[in-house]
């Protein structure tokens, strides 16, 4: 994807970001983000790729969350920290990754019950004002790649970064495999 494409509003959305290994010491070091709403006012995505280790039946005992105690709990972003949302993820031939945010527990179990469906919990979500991860991507701050089917087969964990970013191309897999933090070394 051009850059000059990507600065265009809308044309980020349903694209995953990858997070450059200048990005260190913050949330977003060496993170997987689907961008799922992109327009003129900013843009709004998930972190795929931060297990908190922790499932929803950890934060929420209650009758209403029964049949999703087991799904596993995501750090979606900084922004809402507090909050907790429901997500599910599938693909389809046609129109490739699809998603819908925000969902209840009521659609996420029944959404749970689907073949092909994969059910998140996100504490949080990353948010961009106007302008400002347009910004970002101009200094370089993320790669940005088209998602493939097998996305939804891998694992969300800290290795999806160095998946993909080793499958952009040779020099990618350099700096997947360097160390996080080589000043170190």
């Amino acid at each position: 994807m051009a850059m000059a494409d990507s600065l265009i509003p809308g044309k980020l959305r349903g694209k995953i970001l990858l997070a450059d290994p200048s990005l260190r010491g913050s949330i977003f070091q060496r993170s997987v983000v689907l961008i799922h709403d992109h327009d003129r006012s900013g843009a709004v995505g998930l972190i795929l790729n931060q297990p908190t280790g922790k499932n929803v039946g950890d934060f929420l005992k209650s009758a209403e969350f029964e049949n999703l105690q087991s799904v596993p709990v995501y750090v979606g972003g900084p922004v809402e920290g507090n909050q907790l949302s429901f997500c599910s993820l599938w693909w389809t031939p046609k129109q490739g990754l699809r998603w819908a945010v925000r969902i209840s527990p009521d659609q996420a179990s029944e959404l749970a019950r689907k073949p092909g469906r994969m059910i998140r919990a996100f504490i949080g979500y990353s948010g961009w004002a106007e302008g400002q991860l347009e910004n970002e991507l101009e200094r370089d701050c993320w790669l940005t790649i088209a998602p493939e089917s097998s996305l939804l087969d891998i694992s969300h964990d800290s290795a999806l970064w160095k998946r993909l970013m080793g499958e952009i191309s040779p020099h990618h897999q350099l700096m997947a495999l360097a160390p996080e933090n080589f000043y170190l070394n």
